[in-house]
């Protein structure tokens, strides 16, 4: 067992350290949130989300929290380790996290659940649930799941063209509150200038892409590779000749689905014809 854990009584994983020095940092200082926020210029939530691990944080803010804290590159380096760290993925999707994390493009088709990098905590907690995982390692997931959107943060985030099918809009969450937060989630990504967002209708009928989810990634070093998934495995493709297929596939779904403009409104109506109340 790592002896560090039984001296500090804090987490080794880094991502959970990170988090937990931010918000013992802060307590020790004698901040709320808000009052953080207000003396940092940053939203008093975005600190909050920080703290229960959900987000990283840009290095900017993390070097004013070095700054404020008086602790000159300690956060910054906590930040660094929790950003490179893929092991708290299961091990099956590790190798396709380290390529996501460095991508310069990325290309996305759901065909029966949301993008995880445009999940909630609650929605991704649920999907996972679903999927028989619980307790600690439940949450484990969740937090590695969440904080992949990290790689949508910052000037220098990569362009997301996200292809979501009707289907998945019409899958709703067991909790009505839960899956507002999730659809109001979804439109304010779709606003992001490097965020593209289309649904698919149900009514396009059959095509190339029904049979699982496939993601697309453009490395730095100019190649694409493709991973597949379904509901029991994935399968990472990095030979030129079958991912060119797929995103031939994936082209022809693209000119079927909704504009991103239209594909904002479509989000809209299901978001108002849901009750957001939470479930009892």
């Amino acid at each position: 067992m790592p002896q560090r854990r039984l001296v500090t009584g804090r987490s080794q994983e880094p991502r959970r350290r990170f988090a937990e020095e931010l918000r013992k940092l802060r307590l020790e200082k004698g901040d709320s949130l808000r009052q953080l926020g207000e003396r940092l210029g940053w939203d008093w939530s975005l600190f909050g989300k920080m703290e229960k691990g959900e987000t990283l944080g840009g290095p900017e803010v993390v070097q004013a929290l070095d700054q404020y804290y008086g602790t000159p590159g300690l956060l910054l380096a906590l930040w660094e380790l929790a950003r490179g760290d893929h092991t708290q993925f299961r091990e099956q999707y590790r190798r396709y996290m380290a390529l996501e994390a460095e991508a310069t493009s990325l290309w996305h088709f759901a065909v029966s659940v949301l993008p995880g990098l445009l999940q909630t905590p609650g929605y991704a907690r649920e999907v996972l649930a679903a999927g028989g995982l619980k307790g600690e390692e439940l949450e484990r997931q969740v937090e590695a799941r969440v904080g992949r959107r990290e790689v949508l943060e910052g000037e220098d985030a990569p362009s997301f063209r996200a292809i979501v099918s009707e289907a998945v809009l019409r899958s709703p969450l067991r909790d009505a509150g839960e899956w507002c937060g999730q659809l109001e989630l979804l439109l304010e990504m779709a606003e992001r200038q490097h965020v593209i967002l289309h649904v698919l209708p149900l009514s396009v009928g059959p095509h190339g892409l029904m049979n699982g989810t496939v993601m697309f990634l453009r490395l730095l070093d100019g190649r694409t590779v493709a991973y597949m998934e379904n509901g029991y495995r994935g399968e990472l493709i990095e030979e030129n000749s079958p991912v060119d297929r797929l995103q031939r596939a994936y082209d022809a779904v693209r000119d079927l689905a909704l504009s991103p403009a239209e594909s904002r409104k479509f989000v809209l109506r299901v978001l108002e014809e849901t009750p957001c109340d939470p479930s009892t």
